[in-house]
């Protein structure tokens, strides 16, 4: 895309994207309201830190008089410790998540679960406990107007991020609950590889648990430390637009959120990397 893209007015066929936070995170939440409005961006992603920083009501203020819907918070989670005071903590902590989602305006929380606590390899305890404190968070969250979505991590993360690494996998925890309560986020970064992701799609989608729609493709090779690696729409080894089906042919109209971890596009103009994705998604997802 030619420099200075940014600041050439509206791209057309937004209606359904949604930009998250971390993907433009150079942007102080001021400028991120002030590009989204000069592209014609209505949806945003927002993360708990950046939100606490500038504050809640503040934040929740400023997106509403910019006319910005506010499609998910990231992220709630970390639920796998096994010490008592440390799960109180956590408990605590995904309390006050439901309860920003709820002033944002937002109906989705996203939970990363957790990874196995130290010393430990219990993988199927660690799910355990994931699923009794949503036993815990799941009426919470119902009680302030917000979903909780689990969302699977790909398998790299399963150690020391989140035991949850198939949409299968999640879906076995949600399904405890009612849809009203817990879904899943589906992510392409984290399930484009699993052969059963598509079938697993229609099972979340047939029972309404399909909360959120992320993008990110899938880029060789990977940046040490990954985390940093989800690549810029059309860049690399994931159809989009199949994965867009998928989501579609299981009931799922909502918005269609775009959230990359990419340490090249944090060194870039933050408003010229929303206009690139912009049009990316209208090439790669939905044109």
């Amino acid at each position: 895309m030619p420099a200075g893209r940014a600041g050439g007015g509206a791209v057309s066929g937004l209606t359904r994207f949604s930009v998250n936070q971390m993907t433009v995170r150079q942007l102080s939440l001021p400028e991120l309201t002030a590009a989204c409005l000069e592209l014609g961006v209505g949806n945003v992603g927002l993360w708990r830190e950046p939100v606490q920083e500038y504050g809640t009501e503040a934040t929740a203020k400023l997106v509403r008089d910019a006319g910005l819907t506010v499609t998910t918070l990231c992220r709630g989670g970390f639920l796998t410790a096994v010490d008592p005071a440390e799960r109180s903590r956590a408990l605590d902590d995904n309390r006050r998540a439901v309860d920003e989602a709820a002033v944002l305006g937002t109906d989705t929380l996203v939970l990363v679960s957790g990874g196995l606590p130290s010393g430990s390899t219990d993988l199927r305890g660690a799910r355990e406990r994931i699923a009794e404190a949503l036993a815990e968070l799941g009426p919470y969250a119902e009680q302030h107007g917000v979903r909780l979505a689990v969302e699977p991590l790909h398998p790299m993360y399963a150690a020391d991020r989140c035991v949850v690494s198939t949409l299968g996998q999640a879906l076995d925890l949600a399904e405890r609950f009612p849809a009203r309560q817990v879904g899943v986020a589906v992510d392409t970064y984290h399930v484009w590889w699993d052969d059963t992701a598509p079938a697993q799609i229609a099972r979340a989608g047939a029972a309404g648990r399909i909360h959120t729609f992320q993008l990110a493709d899938w880029t060789t090779p990977l940046p040490h430390g990954v985390l940093t690696g989800r690549g810029q729409l059309g860049d690399g080894s994931i159809d989009m637009r199949e994965w867009l089906g998928h989501v579609e042919r299981a009931g799922y109209t909502g918005p269609v959120e775009v959230e990359l971890f990419n340490d090249g596009l944090w060194a870039r103009d933050g408003r010229e990397v929303l206009a690139e994705t912009a049009e990316r998604f209208v090439r790669h997802v939905t044109g």
